[in-house]
């Protein structure tokens, strides 16, 4: 009876090795360009160990902060390819998908109120068609930004003082024709370049929320942070429809749950960074400057309405005239 016992014991340690051994049936590598001290990153971990608790270790998700996997647009190009799973990502998708562009048009989005009506509404609707039937990106949450603010070495109080400044923008073809007809110097550049540009001086300013801003370290090379608030956004989380679709239909239903459970975590935590996030930026000694938005806004508009596709000039005045 003994030996049976052990022979039993035995077996069960070994049947318990296997399946420690052979890991998850799935891994989905998820990389963004924030660090780890972003919400961004801290949503997405809080991701994957709800996905690894409701798929009980079936599902592994793999957070890659700081572009460890590459650059915005090249992790998208990955995950098209079949190379990558997920990232995080919004307006540089109108490279693919034209109305994406809307995901950040300076000065549509008026606060978190205007801003949960156009996506959780019929326009976000017609964006996450778009989004998995031209990219191949199927939205699982998404990530309201706090507004877009362009930081400096010299205070910017109205479109005149940006007179032939040289700024980083991301690779997104509005921002580009708005920071011109204002007067800058755009120059698209990946966010892993960003510090040590401005460090260098090859480039003078750059624009981006709060978050960015602290977590990148910019207060270290930038003196001024410019309350234009010419962008509030969202981003989505996203991952590849053809990967999506390669998963049982048990486990598409978990990483759905599990985006939902994530969007509601970043909600709840977003609202509180962003006064948290102001006061370590006083703290680090940057000053802060309110520019003359109407001038911004009236200069900016002409701007957007000569960008925007014929097709999205009347869906953005839906969204302006909510």
């Amino acid at each position: 009876m003994r030996i049976i016992s052990v022979i039993i014991m035995s077996a069960v340690i070994l049947f318990s090795c296997d399946r420690q051994e052979s890991g998850p049936e799935y891994i989905l590598r998820l990389g963004h360009q924030a660090n780890e001290r972003d919400i961004w990153h801290t949503s997405a971990m809080y991701f994957a160990h709800v996905l690894d608790s409701l798929s009980e270790g079936r599902i592994q998700v793999r957070v890659h902060p700081a572009e460890q996997l590459g650059a915005e647009l090249d992790i998208i190009r990955s995950i098209r390819a079949g190379i990558l799973e997920m990232t995080i990502t919004g307006e540089s998708m109108q490279n693919w998908a034209g109305i994406t562009a809307l995901l950040a048009v300076p000065y549509l989005i008026r606060d978190s109120d205007h801003l949960k009506q156009v996506v959780e509404g019929q326009t976000g609707d017609e964006i996450e068609k778009a989004m998995i039937e031209k990219i191949g990106l199927r939205p699982l949450a998404y990530f309201e930004r706090g507004p877009r603010y362009l930081t400096s070495n010299r205070p910017i109080n109205t479109p005149a003082d940006l007179s032939g400044m040289i700024l980083r923008v991301p690779n997104v073809p509005l921002f580009v024709r708005v920071w011109q007809s204002l007067g800058a110097k755009p120059t698209p550049m990946a966010f892993s370049e960003v510090f040590t540009a401005l460090q260098q001086g090859t480039v003078e300013a750059q624009e981006n929320p709060y978050a960015l801003i602290y977590s990148a370290g910019l207060y270290e090379v930038q003196k001024y942070l410019n309350l234009t608030r010419h962008v509030t956004s969202w981003t989505y989380v996203v991952i590849g429809e053809k990967q999506y679709r390669k998963l049982p239909a048990d486990l598409q239903e978990m990483v759905l749950m599990a985006g939902q459970m994530m969007q509601h975590y970043h909600r709840k935590e977003f609202a509180r960074q962003e006064i948290f996030l102001r006061h370590q930026l006083e703290e680090t000694g940057m000053i802060f400057n309110e520019p003359d938005l109407n001038a911004f806004r009236k200069k900016a508009e002409s701007a957007v309405l000569d960008a925007l596709p014929d097709e999205y000039r009347e869906l953005y005045m839906k969204i302006i005239e909510m």
